[in-house]
């Protein structure tokens, strides 16, 4: 496995528990807060408890709302599923400790700088110039390329994360706040506070100042709505500056074509990228290294895993991605629209799931 986040240790821990040999490499020493919503839904829920890591015993914090605003509109509406809030420091440490308990050999602190394959196998160098040999290498590296593998991408968005305490509580909702030039989450906060994330479009005159400042990031969503003005009034972040991430590609997807890689199983964000409006990256992360470990084990090539993995996630892409593009053209007529008729929202909130059987909300 390249890679210890969701997508990498889940595929190590179901290996593992097969009797397989498995080695991960992670290139993060210890856990660190990460550019993610840290959204959970019940697809996610179901796969963290079918591993034996329930989310509640990890503290997670439940949401049971969702809220939409743009300028003076405000809309609001129960979530179909229960779902939650987990910091990925949290998350994150519990699945490298799974694997390692499953007999996995987990590699922390130590980055692949290459991998190639060489007479039917793989090999993967690491920074500290250890080589390393193996039949399948599952690429896990989320929004990190691996040199020689990189994906084709467009020019992505910027995403930033900022920790905030609010001076009321959100009372387990999560928001979609879309403002000029994009949109921002704010949900709950396990251990207290509100996690605010935001995709900034690529091309947005001043987005640097965003990055560089949690003051010009809250000033730039509170423009936004009435709603965000309210919520943020006040804020006090819990970090000096946001996190950011450079060159996300919403709305990516892999397609092996011609060059397809014997024996390279991609899984994560290095498969596919949802916008993140839909709160279904983590979910997809972890079922595609659920199923990395199923179809290696299995003995099925890439290209027939990947086409697998394809149709699994075809159907929550394709609404996050209608519901993105409405997002960016009319927000404020979105918002009219689910505030006159909530079940549309609680229908879109069901459709950007991955397909399957899901626990009823509380």
């Amino acid at each position: 496995m390249i890679g210890g986040g969701p997508a990498g240790a889940v595929a190590a821990i179901r290996l593992a528990r097969a009797g397989a040999r498995v080695l991960l490499v992670e290139r993060e020493a210890a856990p660190r807060e990460k550019v993610c919503g840290e959204f959970l839904g019940p697809d996610a829920a179901g796969i963290m408890a079918s591993l034996g890591l329930p989310l509640p015993a990890l503290g997670a914090v439940p949401i049971r709302e969702g809220r939409l605003a743009s300028g003076r509109h405000d809309a609001a509406w129960a979530l179909p599923f229960p779902a939650w809030s987990l910091p990925r420091a949290v998350l994150d440490e519990a699945l490298l400790l799974a694997a390692a308990d499953a007999g996995a050999t987990v590699l922390r602190g130590r980055a692949v700088a290459a991998a190639a394959r060489e007479a039917g196998c793989w090999s993967v160098r690491l920074s500290d110039g250890t080589v390393l040999r193996a039949p399948a290498v599952v690429l896990a590296t989320g929004k990190h390329e691996l040199r020689g593998h990189a994906r084709r991408v467009p020019r992505g968005s910027v995403g930033l994360k900022l920790p905030l305490r609010l001076s009321a509580p959100l009372d387990a909702a999560v928001l979609l706040l879309p403002f000029a030039g994009g949109y921002a989450g704010l949900q709950p906060r396990a251990g207290g506070g509100a996690n605010l994330c935001a995709a900034i479009h690529p091309g947005l005159s001043g987005a640097g100042a965003e990055a560089r400042d949690g003051a010009a990031l809250l000033a730039r969503v509170s423009a936004g709505s009435a709603l965000a003005a309210a919520l943020l009034r006040g804020a006090g972040p819990l970090a000096g500056r946001p996190l950011a991430v450079a060159g996300i590609p919403y709305g990516f997807r892999h397609r092996d074509g011609a060059e397809a890689e014997p024996g390279l199983y991609r899984v994560g964000d290095q498969f596919a990228v949802v916008p993140s409006l839909a709160g279904d990256g983590i979910a997809m992360a972890l079922a595609g290294g659920a199923a990395a470990a199923e179809a290696i084990l299995a003995g099925q090539d890439p290209r027939a895993f990947h086409l697998g993995l394809e149709r699994q996630l075809d159907r929550p892409m394709r609404w996050a991605g209608l519901i993105a593009g409405l997002m960016g053209a009319a927000p404020g007529a979105l918002a009219r629209i689910a505030r006159a008729v909530p079940a549309v929202a609680r229908l879109a909130a069901a459709r950007t799931r991955l397909p399957g059987p899901a626990p009823r909300a509380a």
